[in-house]
């Protein structure tokens, strides 16, 4: 536990999830600002018409924003899975960090903790798969690159959050050719419409050590393993 209390900040800018309203897919951010005061402040403008569920400083401090039953206005257009309405079907977790265009940076430890225990307690409240728990880049590869190279998935799978299967990091095992791989993008969940700018997100997620858009070998590997291993 962080020991921390969740600190109520009401965003004005939400509005009712459609249908049941069933929530089963989990969508982290970076705040992208150069500090957690001007994105509360940004988050709870309604003239910015942007919100997310909750906001995550860097000391570990989390803000509330929007209730969980909302939808919160975090996603944008986007795409995972087939699903076109991500607001409606997700909660939004902010983290502080300045992002690639005020100077980007590894997420502290006081942070990620906290992030879990807020993770965890979401999960525990709503049937989110493990291959829902995505990134902002993950569901619109072609605006968005947060959180980024530097975010640690594969701590959070660890303790039972989203998705990082043990062959991920294992040089073994067959790639497919390009075609294939694309297809298999598809299945896990990523819209192909521009395939270098998916190939680009793929890689920040789960081959962090090189993005460049391109299918090498190791990318169309690692895709291979995330498509079979469900």
């Amino acid at each position: 536990m962080t020991g921390r209390p969740t600190r109520d900040r009401p965003s004005p800018n939400h509005g009712p999830r459609p249908g049941d309203g069933r929530v089963d897919i989990l969508v982290i951010h970076y705040t992208g600002m150069r500090d957690a005061a001007a994105a509360l402040d940004r988050l709870c403008d309604p003239a910015a018409e942007v919100s997310a569920h909750y906001l995550v400083e860097r000391d570990g401090t989390v803000h509330r924003l929007v209730a969980e039953d909302r939808r919160a206005w975090h996603a944008g257009r986007a795409w995972w899975q087939g699903e076109t309405d991500v607001n409606g079907r997700s909660i939004g977790i902010e983290l502080e960090n300045p992002g690639h265009e005020w100077g980007y940076r590894p997420f502290p430890e006081a942070q990620m903790a906290a992030l879990e225990e807020l993770a965890r307690g979401i999960l525990a409240r709503h049937p989110i798969p493990a291959g829902r728990v995505v990134g902002h880049s993950d569901i619109a590869p072609r605006r968005k690159i947060d959180p980024g190279e530097l975010f640690d998935w594969p701590r959070l799978a660890r303790t039972g959050i989203g998705r990082w299967p043990p062959g991920l990091d294992q040089d073994c095992g067959d790639a497919p050719e390009a075609d294939l791989a694309l297809r298999l993008l598809g299945r896990i969940g990523y819209e192909l419409d521009d395939p270098a700018a998916t190939v680009a997100a793929f890689q920040r997620h789960w081959r962090p050590a090189g993005i460049d858009g391109c299918l090498d070998r190791e990318t169309r590997r690692r895709i291979a393993v995330l498509a079979t291993d469900d």
